[in-house]
């Protein structure tokens, strides 16, 4: 069966997959530097990307808010979600439209797909959070019937040498709008109600 791109238009939709079209990527990427990975995928390679990128993005932000419709299938459109950027109201805050996709999130979509495009982000790659490797080995040869070889290994892994899933433009991008899962601030969200 072939994947049908659902893009989210704010109403919270029960079937959406995807927080931004192919078409949205190409308007993104006309202003990329680093383009040629997207330009060069195929329409369906670009759409499979955003999709992935979106369900990335879901399952690594704890975003601020709530969501805006119960039945809605990504985490977006959210309600009460503070907007960092904008003039606070007569009540003194200021959120971002409960009916709309911000474009911060569509540019970490997009960005986040040309990144899912050019590597998988999601495995591991070889040698990827080695600190330090040891090899021994020992040989022994003593008379008629006696020989002896021993060898050892130990590899000693750092959690420091690892890359995040989430490209650091993507999270840029999406610093206002959530906190990346896992990542400590310090910092307690205050909630007034």
């Amino acid at each position: 069966m072939a994947l049908v791109l659902v893009k989210e238009d704010g109403t919270g939709l029960a079937n959406a997959n995807s927080y931004a079209s192919a078409a949205d990527g190409d308007a993104y990427h006309d202003g990329h530097l680093y383009a040629t990975t997207w330009t060069g995928a195929t329409l369906s390679n670009k759409e499979k990307a955003l999709v992935f990128a979106t369900r990335v993005i879901d399952s690594q932000y704890r975003f601020h808010g709530v969501r805006a419709v119960a039945v809605q299938a990504l985490q977006w459109p959210r309600s009460d979600c503070s907007d960092a950027d904008a003039a606070p109201d007569s009540s003194g805050i200021a959120v971002l439209a409960s009916n709309a996709i911000p474009t911060a999130l569509i540019n970490a979509t997009c960005e986040m797909a040309r990144a899912l495009l050019a590597t998988d982000r999601t495995s591991a790659p070889v040698g990827e959070g080695i600190d330090t490797t040891q090899t021994s080995a020992s040989s022994s040869t003593g008379g008629t019937p006696s020989s002896s070889v021993s060898n050892s290994s130990m590899t000693r892994y750092s959690k420091v040498d690892t890359r995040p899933t989430i490209s650091q433009a993507a999270q840029a991008f999406l610093a206002k709008l959530g906190d990346l899962s896992g990542r400590a601030s310090g910092a307690v969200r205050l909630i007034r109600t």
